[in-house]
């Protein structure tokens, strides 16, 4: 899947637990470690936001695009809006 969920990360550094994380955000381990297991379908932003305020972060520090694909678009051309041409060459 090409969303990573990072957590795991900002637990380690901020050295607490998936219980105590869940407990301060008001969700069930169970349901914390289906997201950050990455087997979440989706989230909702107000958990985003209660994450990242617990967590004193930002949601790219939790989340962030990896590509799944070989050959994947250059990201500065998809992130400036043109397009890059595939099998040729300039």
């Amino acid at each position: 899947m090409p969303i990573v969920v990072d957590i795991d990360v900002m637990l380690a550094k901020r050295k607490m637990s998936v219980g105590e994380l869940a407990d301060r955000v008001g969700i069930t381990p169970a349901n914390l470690a289906v997201l950050k297991n990455g087997r979440a379908k989706a989230v909702r932003f107000t958990t985003l936001a209660a994450l990242c305020e617990v967590l004193e972060c930002q949601p790219g520090d939790l989340l962030r695009w990896e590509s799944d694909a070989p050959g994947h678009r250059d990201t500065a051309a998809h992130e400036s809006g043109t397009s890059v041409p595939t099998g040729s060459s300039p």
